[in-house]
């Protein structure tokens, strides 16, 4: 005991107490030597106990048969010399000399290697109790895979997390994501908007499979706030229409922000197949919407509310035009005759504001005029003809407005297809005004 605790004092580098060199080298390949101490390089590390017998005779470090050469790359070579010095040191002094996580990774991959339990164990107790980057993280499992058990304290912040405890997650940040408050801190925006990209990245499904299934608490979730955001929506709408005591600002700032909850709604209930409670509830309050934004009173406000209005409207169009909800054709016809004149309206009263004022934001730019037109123009196409020539009529006589949306492409279908029905109808009453003459 004498011995170990003689052997420790000694000094990493001491010459005149060494009794054995270690050589790397460096990163330009040039060997370098470190004089160091048997007893204490046995002590701390297996590799050099494997190499220094217990009984072998004392001799200085500069002496041939004293020296062991240990292979390392150049990149790491100073964690090489790094943990040599560290073998010198107490445990609590080794734990105190962490700066970084870089530094540790590099160290704890040299101290596997030279099997150094001590330092392992001080690197794990380290690397467990600080965060890390993406790319830290990456060589860290990389170095833990070859630690077995002792590896588990630094693999216990990424291991896989129960079915359970990952739901409860998604319901509480859904919750949150959903939340209709209006008086609230200024930093809760901040935290709402983080939410809502954390429950969509949990939908997201790509390679691996999304984080969250969706089971039927999940669901009911979901359509309980989507219920609330739409109470939400009427009760800004009654407040404008009533002109109750707030500000036309405040007025259209609550009902934007209410279309914006919706809309992003519409990111994420796709994934769950509500997209037609979503429909059905925009479909019940369009009309109480039109009628409160048409108001005479707001000809010249409430641009903001007016441009966001189409955005969602054309969320439920994109949804019922391609079939992702299946709906009867009344209802498509009734959905498209409710809002495709407001579309028209509005589009051209936006462009116009657009041409007078360059800075007005409120526009229909191109992706959302190029998503609303194909969503229209495939919902017609597969209505009923009767009703689809009724609206080509009502398109046509409109001829200030004519150019948004662009039908022309569905009318032209419809014209094929009515010429094809009729001759298909000449075709089936001569068939049956003319019977085949027998021959008989």
């Amino acid at each position: 005991m004498e011995q170990a605790c003689s052997a420790k004092t000694r000094g990493f580098g001491d010459r005149t107490t060494s009794d054995v060199t270690v050589c790397l080298r460096n990163r330009d390949g040039r060997p370098e030597w470190f004089h160091c101490h048997s007893t204490i390089l046995r002590r701390e590390s297996k590799y050099f106990a494997d190499r220094l017998p217990e009984n072998r005779p004392a001799s200085p470090s500069h002496d041939t048969g004293n020296c062991i050469e240990v292979h390392c790359t150049g990149n790491e070579y100073d964690n090489y010399v790094k943990v040599l010095k560290l073998l010198y040191l107490s445990e609590e002094s080794v734990l105190d000399s962490w700066d970084s996580v870089k530094s540790a990774i590099g160290v704890l991959r040299v101290s596997v290697s030279l099997q150094c339990r001590s330092i392992i164990q001080s690197c794990i107790l380290y690397l467990e109790a600080v965060p890390w980057e993406e790319d830290e993280e990456e060589e860290i499992i990389k170095v833990a895979s070859s630690l077995g058990p002792e590896a588990q304290p630094l693999l216990a912040r990424i291991k896989p997390v129960s079915t359970n405890d990952t739901k409860n997650v998604f319901l509480s940040a859904v919750r949150f994501a959903m939340s209709v408050t209006s008086s609230v801190p200024p930093f809760t925006d901040e935290l709402k908007t983080s939410a809502r990209e954390q429950v969509e990245y949990m939908l997201l499904e790509d390679e691996d499979a999304p984080l969250v299934a969706v089971d039927d608490d999940v669901k009911s979730e979901v359509s309980t706030g989507l219920a609330r955001m739409f109470t939400t929506l009427k009760t800004a709408l009654n407040m404008l229409a009533s002109d109750v005591d707030q500000s036309l600002e405040a007025g259209e700032h609550q009902l934007l922000q209410s279309l914006s909850d919706l809309e992003w709604m519409c990111n994420i209930i796709p994934k769950m197949e509500m997209m037609k409670e979503f429909v059905f509830g925009w479909a019940h309050v369009s009309d109480h919407i039109l009628a409160v934004i048409q108001d005479e009173k707001y000809s010249s406000s409430l641009w903001s509310v007016k441009a966001k209005s189409i955005e969602v409207t054309g969320k439920a169009l994109d949804a019922i035009g391609y079939g992702s909800v299946v709906l009867p054709a009344p209802f498509r016809v009734h959905f498209l005759r409710t809002w495709l004149p407001y579309i028209r309206k509005m589009k051209h009263l936006l462009d116009l504001k657009s041409m007078e004022d360059e800075s007005f934001p409120y526009k229909m730019d191109g992706d959302l005029c190029q998503n609303v037109e194909g969503a229209i123009t495939s919902l017609v196409l597969a209505l009923p003809s009767n009703d689809q020539a009724e609206i080509f009529t009502d398109w046509m006589k409109k001829t200030e407005q004519l150019s948004y949306p662009d039908l022309s492409e569905a009318f032209e279908v419809w014209c094929y297809r009515t010429k094809a029905a009729k001759r298909r109808l000449m075709a089936s009453l001569n068939e049956a005004g003319n019977p085949a003459v027998s021959l008989g």
